[in-house]
Formats: C-alpha cells, structure tokens, sequence
C-alpha cells in the first residue's frame, strides 16, 4: 500500500511536485505505508519529509483518487528492488506557497510550485500525465 499526495496552494491553481531521483520525473509526493492503516497521516508524513513543507493539511479527509501504479524494477539506495504494483490512496492536500522547500536527498532533487498544466506537463511519464495528474486536476473543479 502507497498513500500520495496532490498538494495544492489555497487557491488551487498551483501543485507542488518534486523531482523524482529513481524516475527521472517531476512527481506528486508520497510513499509506502510501511505497516501504517492510516493512509493519510502516511501522506502527510512524506509531503512534509518529501518537501520540507510543515504547515500542510488535508483538504478533506476523504479519499481524493484510487491507483493500481506499475513500478518497473528499479535501485533505490544501492539495493535492486523488482517491478511490483502500488495500491495506492491519493488524499487532496493543501500548503502554502511561502513555506520552505528542501530536497530529501536520498528521493528527490528539486521541489516547486508549478500551475495545474505546467504540473502534467513536466512529468516525463506520458502514462502518469495523461491518466493521473490530468485526472487529479479535472476533480479539482469540483471540490469546494
């Protein structure tokens, strides 16, 4: 099990994504659950490990999107980790532009704020544009 986030400025006209170190792509935030049920404190958790940001909260507590995500075979920290599904749980969260950003190293190596069609247009992954990023900014319209 994953949990991410879709992390939008209070006006929901920005994402903040970072550069994803494994995929070579700008990406939403999150991560494994690691034996954690609740899905999202894990979301929260790896938006403010993952960005530096500290005051983000959740829009709703709700689920905001479901995912079955392939992962291809990949090194993370030296070690080959095989190709595997991600059930993951997207929740709707919401930062600050004027909080501090920092890079988590080990993951990513850029954080930032881009507009709703700048965010899909700067992953690399044609898949995840296209049946993910677009799809979480199409709900946005319909969130009060």
């Amino acid at each position: 099990m994953t949990a991410s986030a879709w992390i939008v400025n209070p006006e929901r006209i920005k994402v903040l994504m970072a550069y994803h170190n494994i995929y070579h792509s700008w990406s939403w935030l999150g991560g494994h659950a690691d034996g954690e049920t609740d899905l999202l404190k894990v979301a929260l958790k790896e938006a403010r490990e993952e960005s530096g940001i500290r005051h983000v909260k959740p829009v709703s507590e709700q689920i905001y999107s479901l995912e079955v995500l392939t992962v291809d075979g990949h090194v993370k920290r030296g070690e080959y980790v095989s190709s595997h599904l991600h059930l993951n749980v997207t929740y709707l969260l919401q930062a600050e532009e004027t909080d501090v950003l920092h890079i988590k190293e080990d993951e990513n190596s850029n954080v930032g704020w881009f507009s709703l069609e700048d965010a899909v247009a700067a992953s690399t992954e044609p898949w995840f544009q296209e049946h993910i990023y677009r799809k979480l900014n199409e709900k946005l319209v319909n969130i009060k």
